[in-house]
């Protein structure tokens, strides 16, 4: 089968690899849709970070460099091993792609299991990948969508990572919130945060992306920060108060520093994305106004809560998808549009079969 595979820095090779066996209990899926995600990209441009590098295999995968890339996906059971009960072959499903170590508990008793020692993505870490043309996953991993359109279905992982981050700021409706940043993540976290009743505003240079902010109605404000004041125009919509929470979704030195001015006294700064290398942070911002900042990576039994939003309708993940291509054209038109013109796409997928 057709898979995109990740050696190392700036090298990914679309090669002809075995299809994976089903063994007992796991679900073997035909991926329909996989999602091009921040993550990836910045495997892409800085790794490998979350990929282990040749010759140094990962403790819980055994896998290194070349690994199957794509850890946002959706598809349709092909069949189910040995002992898996709740799927049979014909069921939508999107992959909650955890690599963990075998005796992790991943129970609801346990709010932790994303953090425990030796974590990694499968699409990343090895166990495959959804940027291919099946994949074989762990029944724990599963989850059904019942009948969400598999290009929708695509962008649950990325909405739970937004979800997720919604329950870390301890945000609650009637909260001002601002985004900074309205790529994929930010967008919809955005739309999490509207979904649960907060006002949103979100800061973006790119105008197609504040566009599409206010076209989904994912926010409720859009700021360019090329042309006005953040801070200003934050405490001007909340009356002077400031938000009462924030998240940063770039991975950018200057927004980081923007939303520590934007928060309120005693306001929550959420860091969602992943830095491809240190950054610095003004101290005295966050010790004169007694600010939180935490950092939220992923989910944690965040899916089931997630696509539930999307069935009941208070999330609309259609207008976020900006174009679908095939796995051929996954590097000239798919990671070269979002390095070199993310101010013209939101979410990429990819089709494996196309």
């Amino acid at each position: 089968m057709k898979a995109a595979r990740y050696y190392d820095r700036g090298d990914i090779r679309i090669e002809d690899i075995p299809e994976p066996t089903v063994r007992p209990g796991t679900v073997g899926i035909e991926v329909a849709y996989c999602g091009i995600c921040g993550t990836d990209l910045h495997e892409y441009l800085d790794g490998p970070i979350f990929v282990p590098p040749a010759g140094h295999p990962h403790p819980v995968s055994g896998e290194s460099a070349p690994v199957t890339l794509g850890h946002e996906m959706s598809g349709v059971v092909y069949a189910v091993g040995d002992g898996v009960e709740g799927l049979e072959p014909g069921d939508r499903v999107v992959v909650e792609p955890y690599i963990l170590r075998p005796d992790v508990d991943t129970s609801a008793d346990n709010p932790a299991y994303h953090v425990s020692p030796d974590m990694n993505f499968i699409g990343l870490g090895g166990h495959g990948g959804g940027l291919a043309e099946k994949i074989v996953v762990e029944r724990r991993w599963v989850h059904p969508v019942g009948d969400l359109p598999l290009d929708q279905a695509a962008l649950i992982e990325p909405l739970a990572v937004g979800y997720h981050a919604f329950q870390r700021s301890g945000a609650k409706a009637g909260d001002f919130a601002v985004v900074g940043g309205a790529g994929p993540i930010g967008l919809l976290t955005c739309a999490v945060l509207k979904a649960m009743g907060a006002e949103v505003a979100v800061t973006e240079l790119s105008p197609l992306r504040r566009q599409k902010a206010l076209d989904a109605r994912a926010a409720d404000h859009v700021i360019d920060p090329s042309v006005t004041d953040v801070a200003e125009e934050v405490r001007r919509l909340t009356g002077g108060k400031g938000a009462d929470v924030a998240f940063e979704a770039t991975s950018v030195g200057v927004v980081l520093d923007t939303l520590l001015d934007a928060v309120k006294p005693g306001g929550v700064v959420t860091v969602i994305s992943i830095w491809g290398e240190p950054a610095s942070l003004d101290m005295q911002k966050l010790v004169l106004k007694e600010i939180d900042l935490r950092g939220t990576i992923a989910y944690v039994n965040s899916h089931p809560q997630t696509i539930e939003l999307v069935q009941e309708g208070r999330i609309d993940l259609a207008p976020f998808i900006t174009k679908t291509i095939g796995l051929d054209d996954l590097v000239t038109e798919g990671f070269e549009t979002l390095i070199h013109h993310n101010e013209t796409a939101v979410k990429i997928l990819v089709d494996p079969h196309r």
